[in-house]
């Protein structure tokens, strides 16, 4: 592991998460800040498509850098997985909270004075913490489920663009949670507005559901759906080996 840390290309791939996660925030908080709480039919496909392609073009431009993960429930679904190491996944997350944050901060300073939008998530008024949970849960485990399934190395039927599925992905949780939830499905994004306005009002909702929908993607695809020929101990020491190597 403290090989590892002394890699150039390990660095290379911790900014490339801290670029990402800026331009994927930028440019949907961009998008979702001109309607309050998204309220408007049309408004809400407009940022779903907006996540969904963000999400899609950073993945294609990135990927080979970083992974792109891009959203913490994605890392610690990989780190699960046996895809990623610890030290890893932890910068990983801490660059994508301050990419976000940056994001946010930028999205604030440029935004119409007149525009009291903020592009926070926040629980619809009509929703309780425990259904929200339940939304950001199943939104986020399709979305790491579907990047497992789509770059799975071991698989030889995927013709298409990864990027795009997991895009389009991104843009299907949006398209179903995004009048309930505002639709976190990634806790760095709700981070960066939550930290700048001081607005930690069911925070927990948007980091604890969509972390173990991560979890919950990874265990079910690794050993009910997809299950790996080795067993995890020795996924888990070759990870090691490989982080120290």
């Amino acid at each position: 592991m403290a090989q590892e840390f002394r890699t150039g290309s390990f660095w290379r791939a911790v900014i490339a998460e801290f670029v990402g996660m800026t331009l994927f925030v930028f440019l949907g908080i961009a998008t979702a800040i001109g309607n309050t709480h998204n309220t408007n039919p049309d408004q809400e496909v407009k940022v779903a498509l907006a996540f969904g392609l963000a999400i899609a073009t950073l993945a294609q431009s990135l990927g080979h850098i970083s992974g792109a993960h891009l959203n913490p429930a994605v890392t610690l679904g990989m780190l699960v997985s046996c895809q990623i190491s610890v030290l890893k996944a932890a910068l990983y997350i801490m660059a994508q909270m301050l990419g976000a944050s940056v994001a946010s901060g930028i999205v604030y300073a440029v935004r119409p004075t007149k525009n009291p939008a903020t592009g926070d998530n926040t629980l619809s008024s009509d929703l309780t913490a425990a259904q929200g949970f339940g939304i950001e849960f199943l939104a986020t485990f399709q979305l790491v489920l579907c990047v497992l399934a789509t770059t799975d190395s071991r698989r030889q039927d995927v013709n298409g663009s990864a990027p795009l599925a997991i895009g389009l992905s991104v843009a299907l949780g949006h398209l179903a949670a995004i009048s309930y939830t505002g639709c976190g499905i990634n806790p760095a994004r709700s981070f960066g507005p939550a930290v700048l306005l001081n607005k930690f009002d069911n925070h927990w909702v948007f980091w604890v559901a969509p972390m173990l929908g991560g979890v919950a993607s990874a265990l079910i695809y690794d050993f009910l759906l997809q299950p790996h020929t080795e067993p995890y101990s020795r996924r888990l020491r070759a990870l090691r080996g490989g982080a120290e190597a």
